[in-house]
């Protein structure tokens, strides 16, 4: 007989290591864009990663039926959140996203990223088989997106919706819709950007055409993206080395600790910090894809490969971002960017990701993770 007791045999430890490390080194990288102060933020950060892994073990524990049965409640409670945002709900910054609860500011956005994943599946899996490639199996998938999608779009909060869109089409592209569906839909949008861009508000324009030619507003504008592209060029390979940035430390790199943390991060680690950290996101959704390799269950296949591609467009969508790749649209870099929005919903995908793992592992009686 073990001395170690069958519950804690059958945590995820590895996947576990992976994210305390990766948290860790976002907590170092904060601690040094503070100027060797563990406040404001380092502190906070490390605070929030223990509470959301707890939450995530905890989610761990539940049976994934249990997410099925609650996945279209959730999706209807969160949207009728969205549309008391729209009423009631608290402005800054020009944006009008948050409801106050007297103690803390709730974003339901944020909770529509992993629950448009789950909904979208489970719509999938009670589908008949024969139906995937009929007009039944779209329009009724496309409602479900497009009502928070457009919600969240005016907002306005351009980026949040893009994630919204993009969890749920990735579920309709796993659940086996013809590809000339996306295709001809690629075309199409492609063809309306014109149109969308014409409705869009002046500061996203701003930055849609600042993507386009950053050098031309290098101090208004495009001021972020050069000092971005400065402060990831200046690391070279070893970095400046830690506490030694200068673009953040002298604050020349704005918000160097949320949305441009990697930048920070670039300056002083250099090259080798950034490919480290990019494989360690690698494996974390190396992890979150065989999950959903191994399990039968269709829901629960769609909802692990959906919450994975999740949190891949969070890391994606931020590099390409600071690298002048993409245009700002405020995602931040999963454990790394400082805000407890983002790391709670990032917790959350890999909670369920993990209840996944779970029930697959007591199916096949395995213990292994990789």
């Amino acid at each position: 007989m073990s001395i170690v007791p069958q519950p804690l045999t059958e945590f995820p430890w590895r996947i576990l290591a992976l994210l305390l490390a990766i948290a860790g080194f976002g907590t170092i990288v904060l601690y040094s864009a503070a100027s060797g102060s563990v406040f404001p933020w380092a502190a906070m950060q490390a605070a929030r990663f223990c509470i959301f892994s707890a939450m995530a073990l905890a989610l761990s524990r539940i049976p994934v039926e249990i997410f099925a049965r609650f996945a279209f409640p959730a999706y209807g409670a969160v949207l009728a959140a969205l549309f008391l945002v729209e009423l009631i709900g608290g402005v800054a910054g020009g944006s009008q996203r948050w409801i106050n609860l007297g103690f803390m500011q709730l974003q339901p956005s944020e909770f529509m990223k992993p629950i448009i994943v789950l909904t979208v599946a489970r719509f999938y899996a009670m589908l008949p088989v024969g139906e995937i490639r009929r007009w039944n199996a779209i329009w009724p998938a496309l409602v479900l997106i497009g009502l928070p999608w457009a919600l969240v779009l005016i907002q306005p909060d351009l980026g949040t919706a893009t994630m919204i869109a993009a969890g749920g089409v990735t579920v309709m592209f796993l659940a086996g819709l013809p590809l000339r569906l996306f295709i001809g839909t690629g075309l199409v949008g492609g063809a309306a950007i014109p149109i969308a861009f014409s409705f869009l508000h002046d500061y996203q324009k701003n930055r849609v055409l600042i993507f386009l030619d950053p050098e031309s507003d290098p101090l208004g504008a495009g001021y972020h993206i050069s000092q971005s592209k400065i402060a990831i060029g200046s690391g070279g390979f070893w970095g400046k080395g830690f506490l030694h940035g200068t673009q953040s430390h002298l604050d020349y790199l704005p918000e160097g600790h949320t949305d441009f943390v990697f930048a920070t991060m670039a300056e002083e680690w250099g090259l080798l910090g950034g490919a480290l950290l990019i494989l360690a996101f690698m494996l974390l959704f190396r992890w979150g894809i065989r999950v959903a390799m191994r399990t039968h269950d269709k829901f629960a296949r769609l909802v692990a490969a959906g919450l994975t591609t999740t949190i891949f467009f969070y890391v994606a969508i931020n590099l390409m971002m600071v690298m002048g790749l993409a245009p700002v649209v405020g995602i931040p870099l999963p454990f790394m960017s400082y805000g407890g929005s983002s790391m709670l919903t990032v917790m959350l995908c890999i909670g369920i990701v993990m209840a996944i793992d779970r029930a697959g592992k007591r199916r096949t009686g395995t213990g292994n993770w990789a």
